[in-house]
């Protein structure tokens, strides 16, 4: 999940900036709105022991309809039941696979809502939500049906603003980052279905914690504890994880020892992190056991993965965990990118 604005970004930020103006050339996913599944497709539509999971793929191919084959550059996951969905960067194209089969194709075109760009995902209660990157936008859609539920706007006030990644607390509520304005947003998990786009409300200010804004990228990746006290956020060029008190406001530096995490994407299994690296020397994936607090940790385990090509995010898949390929070191050496692919392991 990446950004910038100003030319004194790292090269990998750069490279995302391009990403958020859509192309003329790609495809909206075929004419007339959401892939071949349809909109009855609805999730976890097998049933439980449709196949083994040792019978399912490793990898699955996301697969464009139309000429933006080499131009996916896909970000986020989210998984619910046998179904996943991958955002794509460039035009905001979401697209979405069955777990049993190898090939994932668009839900829901690029462009459509104002949906020109498309980072962080996440699944709750039969809704999809998506984090718009640069549009500074939040969007909600029934998975069911790929109608558009809900929309949000950060404040349109002439500051660049990137609206990254988020996640669902106990209750509902949606928590956003933002990795140009120092603040973390908040949408009222009661008031999740609107007529018309309404405001991000900041939820909490970081100007002035531990937590320094710089002209690189900020707030990253998200995920909230399950009693919904904390939020656990990514800052990916330091290499450091904080810990951000979402009901006193208190933001701290987890504290990991000797070690550092360079997490983009991350997810929370218990007190075991995951969080995704691919700006360092072998990208993959990070464990950290987390004490009671979420103040300190360990890093037990790192886990690169051959079939890895610059990872950014995973979502648990029962046993397993799904991990985007973003090919975004490609994209920044001006590469011609192999098929755009997900990568099925074993959680470590």
């Amino acid at each position: 999940m990446r950004s910038s604005l100003t030319t004194s970004l790292a090269a990998a930020v750069t490279l995302v900036l391009l990403a958020a103006v859509p192309a003329s050339a790609h495809g909206p996913g075929g004419p007339g709105g959401p892939g071949p599944h349809g909109p009855g497709h609805g999730p976890g539509h097998h049933g439980p022991g449709h196949h083994a999971a040792h019978h399912r793929p490793t990898t699955y191919l996301l697969d464009p309809v139309g000429p933006a084959a080499d131009d996916v550059y896909p970000e986020g996951i989210a998984v619910h039941g046998d179904d996943f969905y991958v955002s794509g960067t460039t035009d905001g194209t979401i697209y979405r696979g069955d777990l049993d089969e190898p090939t994932a194709t668009p839900f829901l075109p690029g462009g459509e809502d104002g949906r020109t760009m498309a980072v962080g995902l996440k699944v709750d209660r039969g809704t999809l939500l998506v984090a718009g990157g640069f549009t500074g936008k939040v969007w909600a859609y029934d998975l069911r049906t790929g109608r558009l539920t809900g929309s949000w706007q950060s404040a349109q006030d002439g500051t660049p603003t990137f609206v990254n990644d988020l996640a669902v607390g106990p209750h509902g509520d949606i928590y956003v980052t933002d990795s140009m304005r120092p603040v973390l947003y908040k949408i009222d998990g009661r008031e999740r279905r609107t007529t018309s786009t309404q405001p991000l409300e900041p939820v909490l200010s970081f100007e002035g914690t531990a937590f320094e804004y710089d002209q690189d990228i900020n707030a990253n990746g998200i995920v909230v504890s399950p009693d919904g006290r904390y939020a656990i956020v990514a800052k990916t060029p330091t290499a450091e994880l904080y810990r951000v008190g979402l009901r006193d406001g208190s933001v701290e530096l987890v504290d990991l020892g000797d070690d550092a995490v360079a997490g983009d994407g991350l997810l929370l299994h218990g007190h075991t992190l995951y969080a995704v690296e691919w700006t360092t020397a072998t990208p993959g994936i990070a464990t950290v056991r987390l004490d009671h607090g979420l103040d300190s940790g360990t890093v037990v385990s790192r886990t690169p993965g051959a079939s890895f090509d610059d990872p950014t995010t995973a979502a648990r898949a029962g046993k397993d965990l799904l991990v985007v390929n973003s090919q975004f070191g490609t994209r920044e050496a001006g590469g011609t990118p192999e098929p755009f692919t997900v990568t099925r392991i074993p959680a470590p």
